[in-house]
């Protein structure tokens, strides 16, 4: 078989909708095409590539091995045409491109929107999308091209991720302006456990930090409300006057809303560090590189409680 190149990129296009449906009925319906057509079509290819790439299965189909190495390729080669498009409107001083961010939930409300805003204000043809992914999905987003750049704190497996900037960032305590413990000289992990608190659920980073100090100090977190959702916690901290817990670069706006916001002692529980990164080995589109660059200098020149600001 010769070698694949542009020919056949709309029938890898059509090879990862199948594997995406696990159904080649399925996929051909959102093609608008038949399912016999599809079936041919994939056939054809095997037939050129040498080698069968699904497995066939009594309610479906699966990429075998040589499958998944086509859709790698396919999404390797849809990522490098992206980049030399990116890079040719860049010569041409249009400046467009399109921006993929997986990121840690705290990074949505404050820091994000500011650092888009400020990049698209020098590159208004430059768009963006953004996926929430907790810190052991973000690293499959980039080895899948789902995404070019992932930003996530304390991520779990490190294989195929490449750091670019990184940020130490405490965990804080979120209460009631008027909590008892608001005030206190230096809050204390056991102080934060002896009272109502929320917490995030197990597969984040702050919630694993915290647990590990818990174990340390023989204690155990009891939250009243477990949930995926900061925005909730810092809701319900006022509600019932609850301790939550947080990351600064996801906090600093709420200090306008009645709410206090104080790191709780190192003596307790270990910073966790704020990771920028990539595929290893990758090149990256150009809007992306510049946007990556753009959060490398916020993450490393502004201290943790300041990144979120919005004054970076």
């Amino acid at each position: 078989m010769d070698r694949p190149d542009m020919r056949h990129m709309e029938t890898f296009r059509l090879i990862e909708a199948v594997a995406r449906a696990g159904s080649i009925r399925k996929a051909a319906e959102d093609a608008g095409l038949t399912a016999s057509a599809l079936n041919r079509r994939i056939s054809k290819f095997e037939d050129e590539f040498g080698d069968q790439i699904f497995e066939r299965l009594a309610r479906g189909v699966r990429l075998n091995p040589a499958g998944e190495l086509i859709l790698q390729h396919y999404r390797s080669q849809r990522s490098d045409m992206a980049r030399v498009q990116s890079q040719v409107a860049d010569l041409s001083g249009v400046r467009r491109g399109h921006v993929r961010i997986a990121c840690s939930q705290a990074l949505l409300p404050y820091f994000l929107p500011e650092q888009i805003s400020r990049y698209r204000r020098d590159h208004p043809g430059v768009t963006f999308s953004v996926i929430v992914r907790d810190r052991s999905r973000a690293e499959a987003e980039l080895a899948a091209f789902n995404c070019d750049l992932a930003l996530v704190f304390e991520p779990v497996v490190m294989v195929d991720f490449e750091v670019i900037a990184m940020s130490p960032q405490p965990v804080c305590a979120v209460m009631a302006a008027d909590h008892p413990l608001a005030a206190k000289p230096e809050l204390r992990l056991r102080d934060c456990l002896d009272h109502i608190h929320v917490a995030p659920s197990a597969e984040y980073g702050v919630r694993h930090l915290l647990d590990n100090a818990a174990r340390a100090m023989r204690r155990k977190l009891s939250p009243v409300l477990e949930t995926e959702s900061f925005e909730l916690i810092r809701h319900y901290v006022i509600k019932e006057h609850a301790v939550g817990f947080q990351i600064p670069i996801g906090l600093n706006a709420a200090r306008q809303s009645g709410m206090v916001i104080r790191e709780i002692s190192p003596r307790d529980i270990s910073q966790g560090v704020l990771l920028l990164g990539q595929l290893r080995g990758r090149s990256l589109p150009v809007a992306s590189s510049r946007f990556a660059m753009q959060l490398t200098q916020v993450l490393e020149a502004q201290p943790p409680e300041d990144a979120g600001s919005g004054t970076a």
